[in-house]
């Protein structure tokens, strides 16, 4: 089974979000258990062929917007794997322009520069797998501009919505730069009656799946506290829609091996991290104690987050917290007036520093995530992995993955308000002054889960095989 993967970012390559772990590591998953799977990804201002290590294997042109735009193919591996990867280079749309910006037009020319270089590399997918709204018009694009080529004539696409608010809605002239018979199409024509076209929309409309990324978030998104505007098109496919739980690199991030960490250990030698406690509390000035609860929270900082559930109430508890990430100049500003407030109890690191993070998970006691929604959410699973305990809002797939009872591993919260997470972590350090044993089984149930990719990849390929049977 051959799958084609295309994707806006991936990890190393390219990265903003967690996207681009999920894109690293579920095609290696997949490989492992027999699936062909190979990426279409764009060149762009980061990358160079020769930092990749790549080699030239072809070159092409695609008509695009009055005129024949150039396409050069360079493959190389993703590293630590035998996974193909095909850069598409274009100087125009791709090499010079960052990795997001508003214009979707580079990504209109993505899609049909990736489906033209599949064609030109002999790379016949059973199954093309779209991550986000980027990708969201090659399932029209298949059915209509290579509606009667041979070559994609049982090709079926899977469409996968990492997060429903990033929908891509933009002006429909862009509509203009297809095939003219898709905009005849019912579902083209109803989608520009409100002035735009939506990316989104329309892979959910036209893929022959649609996944997301915990089965929670599937039944969250189909309600309008949660659908953002467009819950009533993903009702229309709710049989189609499937949660499949992400998984995280257990190889990568394991405080045994872990090199970027200040000291190493394992469920057996939990008390070693303390050293990693002491080692954060003076890199990031906070008064070193290793009787003193640390909270980590390492996420961006934007309204998704609840960054702004962490209240002065809060900070006058018996803990210390320690805030890593970028986002919205609000939310920058209001925890850098947290930490000159309150120096000796809050250490906001306002910077993108994986290894930092690395080291907050691996030196916190409790992990907060306290968001409004979350479509999956790695870092609690990180964390658990690392022996931080995480405190988390019980929606998506901080629900699916944080439990209380039958082997409990956190704590959750359920109304999104700055008291309930205050009584949840009051509860929690009650537990951790309190009750060391207990929270030592709380730790060891967290770091025994297994969050690895294997089982989210066979049930990627159950998705794959049940579309492949479809007409």
């Amino acid at each position: 089974m051959k799958i084609a993967f295309l994707s806006a970012e991936c990890a190393p390559f390219a990265k903003v979000g967690g996207l681009a772990d999920v894109v690293a590591a579920l095609p290696p998953a997949l490989q492992k258990i027999g699936v062909s799977p190979a990426l279409f990804l764009r060149l762009h201002s980061a990358i160079t062929p020769q930092s990749l290590d790549a080699k030239k294997v072809a070159a092409f042109s695609v008509p695009f917007a009055g005129t024949k735009e150039i396409v050069t193919v360079y493959k190389t591996a993703l590293p630590h794997s035998r996974l193909a990867v095909y850069f598409l280079s274009n100087q125009k749309y791709f090499d010079k322009n960052p990795i997001y910006d508003d214009d979707l037009k580079k990504y209109v020319f993505y899609s049909l520069a990736a489906l033209e270089a599949m064609k030109k590399l002999q790379f016949k997918p059973d199954v093309i797998h779209l991550h986000d709204h980027q990708t969201g018009l090659v399932p029209r694009i298949v059915k209509t501009h290579y509606g009667a080529d041979e070559f994609f004539a049982k090709t079926k696409t899977v469409f996968t919505i990492h997060n429903v608010d990033y929908q891509g809605r933009t002006n429909p002239r862009i509509i203009n730069l297809l095939d003219h018979t898709i905009k005849t199409l019912p579902d083209i024509v109803n989608d520009l009656k409100d002035g735009d076209i939506n990316f989104m929309v329309q892979g959910i409309l036209s893929a022959d799946a649609i996944t997301t990324v915990s089965p929670r978030y599937a039944r969250e998104i189909l309600k309008p506290a949660f659908g953002f505007g467009i819950d009533n098109i993903l009702r229309k496919r709710r049989r189609d829609l499937y949660g499949i739980l992400n998984g995280i690199d257990t190889a990568s991030y394991n405080p045994k091996t872990d090199k970027q960490i200040a000291h190493r250990y394992s469920l057996a030698t939990l008390r070693r991290k303390e050293v990693n406690k002491f080692a954060l509390q003076k890199k990031v000035g906070l008064p070193q104690a290793s009787d003193v609860a640390l909270v980590g929270f390492v996420a961006r900082l934007v309204y998704q987050k609840g960054i702004e559930l962490i209240d002065e109430n809060l900070l006058k508890l018996n803990c210390q917290f320690v805030i890593l990430g970028t986002g919205e100049a609000r939310y920058e500003s209001y925890v850098k007036k947290l930490a000159q407030a309150y120096p000796d109890k809050f250490a906001a690191e306002v910077m993108f520093d994986s290894a930092l993070a690395r080291q907050i998970y691996a030196a916190s006691d409790i992990f907060l995530v306290p968001s409004r929604y979350e479509p999956c959410g790695l870092t609690q699973m990180i964390a658990m992995r690392y022996g931080s305990v995480p405190l988390v809002r019980a929606t998506g797939g901080l629900a699916d993955t944080v439990r209380e009872r039958r082997k409990p591993n956190g704590f959750l919260f359920k109304d999104f308000s700055a008291q309930a997470l205050h009584k949840m972590l009051q509860r929690a350090l009650h537990l951790y002054y309190k009750k060391p044993n207990k929270w030592r089984k709380l730790q060891g149930n967290g770091m025994k889960e297994d969050f690895s990719w294997k089982k989210s990849a066979k049930e990627y390929v159950k998705i794959y095989e049940k579309v492949l049977k479809k007409p």
